[in-house]
């Protein structure tokens, strides 16, 4: 379909897919199989200048938004999910930093982060705050010298690879949701280490580490805006963010789908191609109309972010990603039907595509939480 998109926008999609296509492809199958984070790819990305999608010009960036960052990111998961999730954890990283920051936070820390020279990451997962994100338990107690920070987080992409961490502590207790704050604190600081790296079913390629703060002193400087703000911040950072968790799911079940749709040309049984039984041919209409409605959904829901004519984009950003993402594990289950055997082998890339797609339906925001978002809206909106 033709989304008419501008100069930017397809600079954007046209270097994302050509980085995909020419440095991806040859190397995720390996990345999967090692668990291994795709460092030289981050370099290539780097020196595109797609990190600085969402940052301002006269800080280094491109200054586009949610939008453009949902293109590139879909490019790079049509190739390989765990790429595209390393790459877009930079925008979570950042975005409260954008949107909230000081202007000196804001050139100290921006023009590294669009240039690739630091990578970014966003903290605010716990083993008691999940989809409870209110429930957070690390600490940033204020002392003389700054802020003290003692606690642990998990599950965090782009832990251990990232040099800037994004983090929502608690510097209120007894708050609750209103005792949390956002602070940067940065690797190397004394006190903040890495722990367990987890083994995934899928994003292989993607780091998911444990933060561990132990006494760990920053600057009352790393405050991000005000102290009692920071769910408030991640709230929003999720608003814009869902999108881009939407056009990750609709890259890799891109991916599946021209796999899956190869195959059907080219497998023969009972003398013609598998493509001409019709049984075949419902199924890839269903993947096809599937995936572009999704498509069309996240653009959607990214541009009415973008514009910021609306007070909240709560309901549709969340929208936007729960379909995709239930798109996604249709479409790469399907693509290993129509595949049969072969497609169940890691010498083909849809059981790693199916992998991928599950965790879409996960993280920011479970579909059953954000299913009660969405109602919620509309509670409000009817």
């Amino acid at each position: 379909m033709e989304y008419f998109l501008n100069e930017l926008q397809t600079t954007v999609q046209d270097l994302a897919r050509t980085i995909a296509e020419e440095k991806v492809l040859p190397v995720r199958a390996e990345l999967d199989e090692k668990e291994q984070f795709p460092t030289e790819i981050m370099k290539e990305i780097a020196a595109s200048g797609l990190f600085g999608i969402a940052i301002p010009e006269e800080l280094g960036g491109i200054g586009g938004g949610a939008f453009e960052l949902c293109l590139a990111t879909e490019q790079f998961a049509r190739v390989c999910g765990g790429v595209a999730v390393s790459y877009a954890a930079n925008f979570l990283g950042s975005d409260i930093l954008i949107d909230n920051g000081s202007a000196e936070q804001k050139a100290r820390f921006l023009p590294d982060i669009a240039s690739g020279a630091k990578l970014c990451a966003f903290a605010i997962t716990e083993e008691t705050a999940g989809s409870d994100a209110g429930a957070v338990k690390t600490t940033a107690v204020k002392t003389e010298n700054g802020y003290l920070i003692n606690g642990s987080k998990r599950f965090i992409t782009n832990g251990g690879d990232a040099d800037l961490y994004t983090l929502i502590v608690r510097t209120e207790p007894g708050k609750s949701a209103r005792g949390l704050s956002a602070i940067i604190v940065e690797k190397g600081t004394p006190g903040f280490s890495f722990g367990r790296k987890e083994k995934k079913m899928g994003i292989r390629a993607s780091s998911t580490r444990e933060l561990l703060f132990d006494d760990c002193l920053v600057p009352f400087e790393n405050l991000i805006g005000k102290e009692g703000m920071g769910f408030f911040y991640a709230m929003k950072l999720f608003e814009k963010s869902r999108p881009g968790i939407g056009a990750q799911a609709v890259g890799i079940a891109q991916g599946a789908f021209e796999a899956a749709m190869e195959h059907a040309k080219n497998r023969v049984q009972f003398g013609e191609p598998v493509f001409n039984f019709q049984a075949v041919q419902h199924m890839l209409a269903n993947m096809a109309m599937d995936i572009e409605a999704a498509r069309a959904l996240i653009y959607a829901s990214a541009r009415t972010v973008d514009s910021g004519l609306q007070k909240s984009a709560n309901m549709e950003s969340s929208m936007s990603k729960v379909y995709a993402s239930d798109v996604a594990m249709r479409v790469t289950t399907d693509a290993i039907q129509v595949m049969g055997g072969v497609g169940y082998m890691r010498d083909y890339p849809v059981e790693k595509m199916m992998r991928d797609a599950k965790i879409t339906q996960l993280y920011e925001g479970t579909n059953q939480i954000l299913r009660n978002i969405i109602a919620g809206e509309l509670r409000k909106r009817y």
